[in-house]
């Protein structure tokens, strides 16, 4: 898999991860907020399967796969 994500969008996605998860684990949100799961691994694994879709990269490193 190409790595699609970049830097700011990658720390980006793992905050609001990571805040979503824990509104949802208090019980300040319904439970929407195990959602963040999904921000929170596109962040970790630094690839978007919507960014494939649309064409769409924020990765400096164009072409670049994961090792």
């Amino acid at each position: 898999m190409k790595i699609n994500v970049g830097g700011i969008d990658r720390i980006l996605r793992i905050v609001v991860g990571l805040v979503l998860i824990a509104l949802a684990a208090t019980g300040t949100v319904g439970w929407w907020g195990w959602l963040g799961v999904i921000p929170l691994a596109t962040g970790l694994f630094r690839v978007c399967p919507a960014y494939s879709l649309l064409g769409m990269n924020t990765c400096p490193l164009h072409g670049k796969s994961e090792s």
